[in-house]
């Protein structure tokens, strides 16, 4: 094979997996907001596993009674067990992102979706949480009116009913929108740089 015929199957090769000087650096320009997802998604793992831990010392803190403690140990194992199978998702994403290099478009592009697809993830996960909150909240609050004395469920008067169906809604209401607003504080910003940077490529 003379020269002109390794030029020729040299020019012949697909070139869409090039990577320019000015593409390369714009692909790595990314590498700043997959770090701070990279740090919060760390921070909030070691303080997500640190609440769920302390959420078990709950009964001893405000003195619950004897009766509650089973039932409370029994809604809180599936609790946590639940929160194992999204916290243990999440530190598999976190792994993941810590062994991705941004040299290749291909690469930019899977880690955005990966990032987009695990901040669903995360959504899930708040949303999975919900019913527990508000069961706890439900019977923290029928402690607190079990202490009335000559108390009985069947009494419970409208405005004790009103008392608790409020602080329940409003729960459920403030959990959606601090899970929305916290998630893309801490991941959607830093996600829309990323594709911030997918569609300056697209446009070259």
């Amino acid at each position: 094979m003379d020269f002109n015929d390794i030029q020729n199957a040299w020019n012949n090769e697909k070139t869409e997996n090039v990577v320019l000087p000015d593409n390369l650096e714009k692909i790595q320009s990314a590498n700043t907001p997959l770090d701070k997802i990279r740090k919060n998604l760390k921070n909030e793992l070691i303080m997500q596993s640190v609440a769920v831990l302390l959420i078990g010392f709950t009964p001893s803190s405000y003195n619950f009674p004897e009766k509650w403690i089973m039932p409370f140990y029994l809604f809180f194992s599936i609790f946590v067990a639940v929160c194992v199978y999204y916290l243990v998702k999440l530190y598999v994403f976190y792994k993941r992102l810590n062994k991705i290099t941004l040299k290749t478009k291909d690469s930019l592009y899977e880690t955005y979706f990966d990032i987009r697809l695990n901040m669903e993830l995360y959504k899930t996960f708040g949303f999975a949480l919900t019913p527990f909150i508000v069961l706890f909240l439900i019977g923290f609050l029928y402690n607190h009116f079990s202490k009335t004395p000559g108390f009985e469920i069947s009494n419970f008067s409208n405005s004790q009913m009103i008392s608790v169906f409020v602080p329940v809604v409003f729960s459920i209401l403030f959990m959606g929108l601090s899970l929305e607003w916290w998630v893309q504080y801490f991941y959607g910003k830093h996600a829309k740089e990323i594709r911030k940077v997918i569609d300056e490529l697209k446009e070259e």
